[in-house]
């Protein structure tokens, strides 16, 4: 089989590169015989100070909805997959061609949070616009690929599409990721933290609204009133305006630590280091940080909705995500019950042995062979 893969722009979307830089390599590993083409847009920002070469101007559009498409209507190929469903908008221009289009949608954020556009776009009506542009570009996919049960719902709520058109493929767990000597970390705990018994909570990743960190503000606020040495230990994108505005009315500045975006490296020191991941997210489209942070051997304090009960399983504290109490509950008893603790990093372990890229390409191949070997091509659909 030649499959030709699909990617987002290196660089731009990291979570994109984990996505198809681990599904590639186990592709290669478990169907050796195959040929693999990967094409990405090209990169649209060089610091040049103009509007054709700003990620935000013409030249951005361009690449994306005219050069990159044609680029890849021109690949001699079985087969077709799109990585991300941002680019979705590249099926339109594959259908009239006779071979498969796979499209993996990771969520549809955009659509629960609207806002997130209004927040992070130069021009937010023409930024939305374009995305449903492309995200409708599924419903030209034969198959369309979600990360777990809860984005398949959304896309067959928002868009339509019909269920035995979804495959759900859950996401893998990098194998950088695992358990550390104590004493290999025990630097960064001196370096953040103020003393030895100081609880160490840590949240990683983007700080949109949806990631409902303000609640863990007050989760913290709430524990430090009781006179429980803690802090915060936040990596990934900085606090927003509006968090930080909260830490300081709330004098929290020395109980809240901003780690930066750290490299892979550091970041496998720091879910080693810290003692409880807490990631009570409204919404995620799957919750690989979880995931991670198991591996590496942290308790996780997670939320009960969205699709973070598929990844958690039982191996997780799954609390109501805006419930301060039950939050604050959860880390004092793993504070005061080192028998729970190792419980839930046995069962950490244990669940992060569900969840490989192995598994993942496995199953994304067995989704190819059926389409490219029994699966009639219907004509395309009409987009609403």
């Amino acid at each position: 089989m030649h499959l030709t893969i699909i990617r987002r722009e290196r660089g731009n979307a990291i979570s994109m590169d984990v996505y198809a830089d681990n599904l590639v390599s186990e592709l290669r590993q478990i169907r050796p015989h195959w040929t693999i083409t990967e094409i990405a847009p090209d990169p649209w920002w060089d610091g040049e100070d103009s509007s054709w070469h700003s990620g935000t101007g013409l030249r951005k559009y361009y690449e994306r909805f005219w050069h990159h498409p044609r680029q890849v209507k021109q690949q001699e190929t079985d087969l077709f997959h799109i990585i991300d469903h941002s680019n979705a908008h590249v099926a339109y221009w594959l259908t009239r061609l006779g071979k498969p289009i796979v499209v993996t949608c990771h969520d549809l954020v955009q659509f629960i949070y609207p806002e997130l556009l209004r927040e992070q776009a130069r021009f937010p009506a023409f930024s939305t616009a374009m995305l449903n542009y492309s995200v409708r570009g599924m419903l030209k996919a034969n198959q369309v690929i979600t990360v777990s049960s809860n984005t398949a719902n959304d896309v067959e709520t928002i868009l339509g599409i019909e269920r035995q058109k979804i495959t759900v493929i859950p996401n893998g767990t990098d194998k950088h990721f695992h358990p550390l000597p104590k004493g290999s970390v025990e630097h960064l705990r001196q370096t953040y933290t103020t003393s030895p018994d100081e609880i160490c909570l840590l949240n990683v990743g983007s700080s949109h609204h949806r990631k409902n960190l303000v609640t863990v503000l007050k989760v913290l606020h709430t524990l430090i009133q009781q006179g429980i040495s803690i802090r915060l230990w936040k990596a990934g994108d900085d606090f927003t305006a509006d968090q930080k505005a909260f830490i300081q009315t709330h004098q929290l500045e020395q109980k809240v630590t901003y780690l930066g975006k750290p490299t892979p490296d550091l970041l496998l020191e720091i879910y080693n280091a810290a003692d409880i991941l807490i990631a009570p997210s409204l919404y995620e489209g799957f919750g690989l940080t979880v995931l991670e942070a198991m591996a590496c051997g942290a308790p996780v304090i997670t939320s009960n909705v969205s699709s973070l009960p598929e990844v958690a399983g039982d191996a997780a504290i799954l609390v109501d995500p805006i419930d301060v109490q039950a939050m604050s509950e959860a880390i004092l008893q793993l504070r005061n019950t080192a028998s729970y603790r190792q419980v839930l990093r046995e069962k950490g372990m244990e669940r992060v042995c569900k969840f490989t890229w192995r598994q993942t390409a496995e199953q994304v191949a067995q989704v190819y062979e059926n389409l490219t070997t029994s699966v009639s091509l219907h004509p395309a659909e009409t987009v609403s």
